[in-house]
């Protein structure tokens, strides 16, 4: 049997659900191929991956999605890689760049501006490139490695914490999600291994990984252990629902569909 085709995140956050696949005993035993999050959703959706760390708005909008079950890529309270970068106060944006490598956490600040700021934003797709960003629009979306490192006198907004704010729930960012057709049970054990594995290395990929972002390894260590939660615990699922409900009442998705798990 030919391995799965995964296709990951080459994103920092993405490295401890994957570090057991590059370094423990799961290694050898997948087809990985690292991209952006829209490329991971759009692989998938394509058939040109059979499992991807997809942004989790995608289950909506992929036809017989399933989700792997017991771990995600969310933030409890604050992401730190998720940023709204501001030149004024929200209440006053008119103009806003998205990260075009974004698929979740567009639709994220869409629902944000629109149920909870009750602002209408033009919004304009555009590079990762914060400056350039800024000085096309009031106000820009800017997610993964490059929000991790910014410094610029923009007014910052955390996404999380924006959300968390406004519904008392958790973010779910992104999920392992593949087709129903694929025989994914037989993989679960390895995928949950995998994580595992990076969790109890945490030290090793904040050393690896560290001096490539411009970052400590305590600050690494931080980020991947207090900001981002790797669980789908039952609190992430409630904050999935309301995301999806919210998504599809604003008219980012075509459906509501429930959850259903491999």
């Amino acid at each position: 049997m030919p391995a799965l085709r995964l296709s990951v995140v080459q994103y920092l956050n993405t490295v401890p659900l994957i570090w057991g696949m590059l370094h423990g005993e799961q290694r050898g035993k997948f087809d990985l191929q690292l991209t952006v999050p829209s490329g991971c959703a759009d692989a998938v959706a394509g058939g040109q991956a059979d499992v991807g760390i997809v942004p989790s708005i995608e289950y909506q909008r992929i036809a017989d999605a399933v989700i792997l079950p017991g771990m995600s890529i969310a933030s409890k309270r604050e992401v730190k890689s998720v940023l709204l970068l501001s030149k004024m106060p929200l209440a006053q944006v008119q103009t806003m760049a998205l990260d075009e490598s974004s698929r979740t956490s567009a639709a994220l600040v869409r629902i944000l501006m629109r149920k909870f700021y009750s602002r209408q934003v033009n919004f304009l797709p555009a590079a990762p490139d914060p400056g350039a960003m800024l000085e096309r629009a009031d106000a820009a979306l800017l997610i993964g490695d490059p929000a991790l490192a910014y410094h610029g006198p923009a007014e910052v907004y955390d996404l999380a914490r924006e959300w968390r704010r406004f519904t008392g729930r958790p973010f779910v960012f992104a999920v392992w999600m593949g087709h129903a057709g694929t025989p994914l049970s037989p993989h679960l054990t390895e995928f949950r291994a995998s994580l595992d594995f990076g969790l109890a290395h945490i030290d090793d990929i904040a050393a690896e990984y560290a001096p490539k972002l411009g970052m400590t390894p305590s600050a690494v260590k931080v980020y991947l252990s207090q900001n981002i939660d790797y669980s789908l615990d039952e609190e992430n699922v409630q904050g999935l629902k309301l995301f999806y409900r919210l998504a599809h009442e604003v008219g980012l998705t075509p459906a509501d569909k429930p959850l259903r798990f491999a």
